[in-house]
């Protein structure tokens, strides 16, 4: 309907796209302290997920989230009292600016929210065992203009992932740098 109307839309689909029923930016799993689930939440990481985006200037939020915008014609969840989600800018995604209306935080989420696992030893009670930041929001794609290709667009939505280094540093390097942290602080202030 909106490229009838002239407006630039295109499909998109989310590989491992998350879920976040409960809006707080993660996917939580529970466990008791034998390993067994505990169903506590109904978040959930389907194997993908479509939606539209649709190119609109955005006088409401500025210039800066101008450009392609979050629709998705299948939402799961109500927003404000029905069941809609967008216009969500794909660059207050990307920023992270989940402060902002139209379902900006539901979206960020399916595209970059940490699967997290808890230990639940009583209703007051719970630790964090596990946290996977990278399963979410892979392969973020649309259709290639006059081919059938596919276009890898999950730049548009999420920074690259940080590579975790791992390293080995002695306790007299480490005392060291601390002591250089001292210095720098002293003669900042």
């Amino acid at each position: 309907v909106l490229r009838c109307l002239g407006i630039p839309t295109r499909v998109i689909t989310n590989f491992n796209s998350a879920h976040d029923k409960n809006l707080n930016l993660s996917i939580d799993k529970y466990i008791d302290v034998s390993g067994n689930n505990l169903h506590l939440s109904e978040d959930s990481v389907w194997n993908f997920h479509v939606w539209n985006e649709s190119w609109f200037i955005r006088r409401d939020l500025g210039s800066f989230y101008d450009g392609w915008q979050v629709l998705d014609a299948t939402p799961q969840e109500k927003s404000k009292g029905i069941y809609q989600c967008g216009p969500a800018s794909t660059r207050a995604i990307k920023e992270g600016d989940v402060n902002l209306d139209y379902d900006s935080p539901f979206v960020f989420a399916a595209v970059n929210a940490d699967c997290v696992t808890w230990i639940r030893y009583s209703k007051k009670r719970k630790e964090r065992i596990y946290s996977d930041t990278r399963k979410i929001g892979k392969f973020i794609s649309t259709k290639a203009v006059g081919t059938n290709s596919r276009v890898d667009i999950t730049a548009n939505y999420k920074y690259p992932e940080v590579k975790e280094i791992s390293f080995k540093i002695s306790y007299s390097q480490y005392k060291n740098s601390l002591m250089d942290d001292r210095k720098i602080l002293v003669t900042a202030v």
